[in-house]
This record gives C-alpha cells, structure tokens and sequence, in this order.
C-alpha cells in the first residue's frame, strides 16, 4: 500500500464498536489513515500486509488479548520498531506493568480523550521515526558514515570513517573540512538528481593502489548529505547477486534487503523508491528466479551470497 500524501498509518486494535468509532473520526480529521481490527488476530493479520506507523491496543480483548499480540508483533524485526500505545479500562499497577513489559511504548486509560490520545501519538510517531531513521541508516551503511553539505563541507563523521579520510586526507580535519573540489562536484549532482542519481558511488583520487569510494546516501537533512565510504576492492553483495542471477542492479539491492528481513515499505525508504515499484520489482525478481514468494528468493539470496 502506498501512503497518500506521506499520511500517517493507525491501526486502532479494539472489540468495542463504541470506541472504534470515536477513534476512527478523531484520527481521520487529525489527517491520518485509519485501519481497524477487532481482535489480535485479525491484527497481526493486517501488520503482515501493511506496516502501520503506530498501533492503538485495547489490552483486553476475546481471544488473543492486546498483551499478546504485542509480543508476538515485538518478536518480529521488521516491525519492532512501530510503537504501541496501550488503551485499557483498568488502573491496576500489574496491568500497566504488564503492557509496558509487552513492548509497549505507552498506555491511556479509558474513557479515552481524542485531544489527549492524539498528542501522545504524534510524539511517538516522531520518536519511532528519529529511532527507525537511525537504525535505517546503519542497516545501510553500517559505520563508515560522514555527512556534509551542499557547499562540501563535512559536519560530521563516525570515528571509522574519520580514521579512513585522516589517513587518505593529510590535511583532514574533523572540525573543520570541506571535500575536494571533484568530490563537492559529484554530491552536488547527486543531490540535484535525488533518487535518479546516475554515478550514486565515487573512486577517491588518492594514490594508486587506493580503492576507496563514497556512496550517496541521499538527503536527510535541511542542508545535509548522508555519505558513506566504502572499500573499492570489495564487491558489493548486491553486485553478486545482479551477476549470479542474472537480475538488474535494483531489482539486486532490493532482493537484499528482503534477505535482510526488510518490508516492502523499509526497503522503499531505503532505496528512495515507492511501495508499488518494490512490489513490481518483486514481480519481475520472482519470475526471473523460478520462485513463488519473498521467502524462497531470501533463501536463494542468501545461499548466493552466504548471509548468516
């Protein structure tokens, strides 16, 4: 599913038809997208097909109660990340522990007050989104990361990538550096092209024998560039994937990162791509490995490229 105009998703988990009503109205004249389940089942059911970015949990329900259905959603990587907010009619101590121990990021007692529940449910919204952004970005780049930018300046940098550039860079400096001139040249058409980034890697011209590079990681700030450096020397995963396979370069990096265990959402924020253009990519992947579904093209992935 792709988010219409980057609206908000709440799926709201509750047997009373009372207070999904109330919740339903509130949350859409707040501008966000609703989504209903009635039980924890129906839930877990839903968060499969379509990643939500908060979930409002009724504690107690027939069947699978929300205490429960929160575990078994923590469980899961690809959508540990998503908060949930507890809506419950008790004030025992135990069953606020118990919500919280859940995973659990929050907890209202009812009856529940919309001004009130919306509030809370932006601040965690832009929690999880700073969270989820940071885990993203070392997902994809791992430590050797530095960002600057769009006059080449350096604002920051991991002490990895500070020691890589110290030792290429004689006058490297953490404090206060701006990027060679072809270097500021390549961000800077990377920037203007975004997603659509024709030369998205650059060989550093350092010596001979150097085969250090810088891969564009896109924009993440008002004037800031997430960048990262890489070794040369050594292939990229998806590079084995696209000629073991016989696949296209995207449809290689997006084949990875569902080995990675990654939903078609992360991996759209990830590659700067729409949901609907994963899921083609997926398509084409599936035809093109003889395989039927997500799991057997991870399990070929990751016997291509010998992923633990």
């Amino acid at each position: 599913m792709r988010k219409t105009e980057n609206r908000n998703i709440v799926l709201v988990v509750d047997d009373s038809p009372d207070t999904l009503g109330l919740l339903t109205e509130a949350i859409q004249k707040a501008g966000m997208t609703v989504l209903v389940a009635r039980e924890g089942d129906d839930a877990l059911s839903i968060i499969e097909k379509i990643t939500p970015d908060v979930i409002l949990m009724d504690a107690v329900m027939p069947g699978t109660d929300g205490f429960e259905t929160c575990r078994r959603l923590k469980q899961n990587a690809v959508f540990a990340h998503v908060p949930v907010i507890f809506m419950t009619g008790l004030s025992d101590t135990d069953h606020i522990i118990e919500g919280l121990e859940a995973g659990g990021v929050d907890y209202v007692t009812k009856p529940i007050v919309p001004g009130e529940l919306l509030a809370r449910i932006r601040v965690h919204l832009a929690n999880a989104r700073i969270s989820h952004g940071a885990r993203t970005a070392l997902d994809v780049f791992g430590r050797f990361l530095l960002a600057a930018d769009s006059a080449g300046r350096l604002l920051w940098c991991t002490p990895q990538a500070g020691r890589l550039l110290a030792g290429a860079y004689k006058d490297f400096d953490t404090d206060e550096y701006i990027l060679p001139s072809d270097v500021r040249e390549w961000l800077r058409q990377c920037a203007t092209a975004g997603n659509a980034a024709a030369t998205p890697l650059m060989d550093l011209k350092i010596d001979r024998t150097s085969a250090l590079r810088l891969a564009y990681g896109g924009k993440v700030g008002v004037d800031e560039y997430l960048l990262r450096l890489v070794d040369g020397n050594d292939p990229h995963e998806h590079i084995v994937l696209k000629q073991k396979l016989r696949i296209t370069e995207r449809e290689a990096e997006v084949l990875l990162w569902i080995a990675r265990g990654k939903s078609n959402r992360d991996i759209a924020e990830i590659l700067q791509l729409s949901p609907r253009t994963v899921n083609k990519h997926l398509e084409q992947i599936y035809a093109k490995l003889g395989v039927e579904n997500r799991a057997s093209a991870a399990a070929l992935a990751i016997r291509t490229i010998g992923i633990r």
